[in-house]
């Protein structure tokens, strides 16, 4: 069993802090990981259930905040369904994912685990007057 670590990044250059998750598997694809990386951050924010979410994408009924998403009504969330929004963003390029040097281009690319992955989320953020 391995320990998988992701990093969310944007495009304007903030580096939120880095993350591990346990992986038991050699290989896996871009889809399951994505669903793996989501349910436990869902996970750990229903057991705390924080002013703010900090995940990867932005649950229905919430506003981004400075350091994550202010969900309108306290509630738990449901990780299928900020599974699905995110697998939406990745189709819609809203964030490019990157294992190494190497872009993942689809959910159902197999991506190799060995020990000491890093896996970069890069959210893509509009460019001003652009």
């Amino acid at each position: 069993m391995g320990i998988v670590t992701f990093v969310d990044e944007t495009t304007a250059g903030e580096r939120r802090p880095a993350r591990g998750l346990e992986i038991a598997e050699e290989r896996l694809t871009a889809r399951e990981l994505i669903r793996r990386r989501v349910f436990q951050e869902v996970a750990e924010y229903d057991a705390r259930t924080p002013q703010v979410f900090q995940g990867l994408v932005q649950p229905t009924d919430s506003e981004r905040v400075l350091n994550g998403y202010a969900l309108r009504t306290p509630r738990r969330l449901d990780p299928e369904a900020q599974t699905g929004l995110a697998l939406r963003a990745f189709a819609g390029n809203g964030f490019l994912m990157l294992v190494g040097d190497r872009q993942i281009t689809g959910p159902d690319e197999e991506i190799a685990l060995p020990l000491g992955t890093e896996v970069t989320f890069l959210k893509l953020v509009a460019l001003v007057g652009g």
